[in-house]
C-alpha cells in the first residue's frame, strides 16, 4: 500500500522533515540527562525515548546518509544505555516472527566499546551517582520496555487508541497496525486503523490493571458496608441525571454485574418494576453478587455476545468490559445503552460518577429492541 502522505524530505532527511522533531527531541533528552540527572529522568526517558524515537528510527532511518545514520544509532546507544544495532536486530526479528541472530558486526563492537567508555567515565565522575541513579534508572527503564513489549503482545497484537497516549507516543498505541505495515509514517497509522481488532483501553505498560486491578477493587468493596454505600450513592446519582428524561425502563440487561452488583442495586431503586437481568460469565461473582439484589433479579451465567438478540430496553456495560467499546458506542445493541468508562472518555451523554474512581458514566441510544431468540 503507497504512502497517504506527502513525502517531504530534504537532502539530510531521507524520509520527511517530521524527522527533524525526532532528532530535536532526542538532543533534549541527552541534555537533560548530562544538566539534570535523576533515576526518573534515566529510567522513563529511556522508556519513551526507546518506543518513539529510537522505534522510529528502527524503521525508517532518519538520514539520506549511512555515516550520519550510524553516528546516530551511536548517540541513542549512548542516551539509551543499550546498543541499539543489536536491538534494531531483535526487533526487526520480532516483526520477521524468527528467532534472534546477533552477529558482533563493526557497528555493533564500536557502540559496545562506547557504551562501556560512557559507564566507564560515570564511575570515574560520580561512583556514588552510578549506584544509585544511573544503574537503578536502566534497570528501571529496561523493565518498563520489556512490560510494554509483553503486553502488546500478551493476548495477541493489541491497539490502544487514547488520544493522550498516542500525541505522547507519537501514535505507538497504533500496533496492530504498526505490524500489518511497519515501514509506515507514524502520521499514517491512524488512517490504517482496523475497526475489527480488539483493542484495549490502557496504555501496553498499564495493560496488567486490565482485570486484575479493578476485581482488586471490588474485592475491597465487598468488604466494608461503608464503601457499598458511597460506591452505591456516587453511581445512583449519575444513573438517575442521566435516565432522567428518558423513556421508561422496563427490560435492564447489566452485563458483568457480579462480585458488588451496583448497577442493579441502583436500577431497582430508579425502576423497581422493571425485569432486571445481570450477565456475568463468572459463576462465583455472581454467588458473590446474590445476597446484595432481590428474589426478582435474574442472575445468569454465561458471557455476552454483541450480536446476540436482546429484548432489553437499557443495557448496561462494566469499566472492566473486554469487548470492542468502540462497537458498542458505535452501533448502540440496544436502545438505551450505559457505559461506564474512565472519567475522561465522554461519548454521547456523559456524567462523571467519581473524580475519586476516575470513572464517567456514558449514555448512547440506538436501535429498538431485537426479539430474544429466548422469548
Amino acid at each position: 500500500m503507497a504512502s497517504v502522505l506527502p513525502a517531504v524530505s530534504t537532502r539530510v532527511l531521507r524520509h520527511s522533515t517530521w524527522d527533524a522533531l525526532f532528532v530535536a527531541l532526542s538532543a533534549v533528552h541527552g541534555a537533560l540527562l548530562l544538566l539534570v540527572p535523576s533515576m526518573l529522568l534515566v529510567g522513563i526517558g529511556l522508556w519513551w525515548n526507546a518506543n518513539t524515537i529510537a522505534h522510529n528510527f528502527i524503521h525508517r532511518p532518519f538520514f539520506r546518509s549511512p555515516a550520519l545514520n550510524r553516528t546516530y544509532s551511536r548517540y541513542l546507544t549512548l542516551v539509551l544505555g543499550f546498543p541499539q544495532t543489536i536491538w534494531r536486530e531483535r526487533h526487526l526479528a520480532h516483526h520477521a516472527d524468527r528467532a534472534v541472530r546477533v552477529e558482533l558486526g563493526r557497528d555493533a563492537i564500536v557502540e559496545l566499546l562506547l557504551l562501556a567508555g560512557l559507564w566507564a567515565a560515570i564511575l570515574w565522575v560520580s561512583p556514588l551517582g552510578f549506584v544509585t541513579v544511573y544503574l537503578p534508572g536502566l534497570l528501571l527503564g529496561l523493565g518498563l520496555c520489556q512490560l510494554h513489549g509483553y503486553y502488546e503482545h500478551a493476548r495477541g497484537t493489541t491497539s490502544h487508541y487514547g488520544r493522550l497516549y498516542n500525541l505522547l507516543f507519537f501514535n505507538d498505541g497504533y500496533h496492530v497496525e504498526h505490524h500489518a505495515r511497519p515501514v509506515a509514517d507514524w502520521r499514517e497509522l491512524p488512517r490504517a486503523s482496523r475497526p475489527s481488532s480488539m483493542p484495549s483501553r490502557w496504555p501496553p505498560v498499564l495493560r496488567w490493571m486490565e482485570g486484575l486491578g479493578l476485581i482488586w477493587l471490588e474485592r475491597i468493596v465487598l468488604r466494608s458496608s461503608l464503601l457499598q454505600r458511597w460506591v452505591v450513592g456516587v453511581h445512583e446519582r449519575a444513573f438517575r441525571k442521566l435516565l432522567a428524561h428518558g423513556p421508561a425502563v422496563h427490560r435492564v440487561t447489566v452485563i458483568g454485574g457480579g462480585l458488588f452488583p451496583r448497577s442493579a442495586i441502583v436500577l431497582r431503586r430508579i425502576a423497581p418494576d422493571a425485569a432486571i437481568e445481570v450477565l456475568d460469565r463468572e459463576r462465583r461473582h455472581l454467588d458473590r453478587a446474590r445476597p446484595f439484589v432481590d428474589a426478582a433479579t435474574s442472575l445468569v451465567h454465561r458471557a455476552y455476545a454483541p450480536d446476540e438478540p436482546t429484548d432489553a430496553d437499557l443495557l448496561v456495560l462494566p469499566l472492566g468490559y473486554d469487548g470492542d467499546r468502540r462497537r458498542i458506542y458505535d452501533q448502540p445493541p440496544a436502545p438505551a445503552v450505559l457505559v461506564h468508562d474512565w472519567a475522561w472518555s465522554r461519548r454521547g451523554d456523559g456524567v462523571v460518577i467519581s473524580w475519586l474512581l476516575l470513572k464517567r458514566l456514558n449514555l448512547v441510544r440506538g436501535c429498538a429492541p431485537r426479539a430474544s431468540s429466548s422469548s
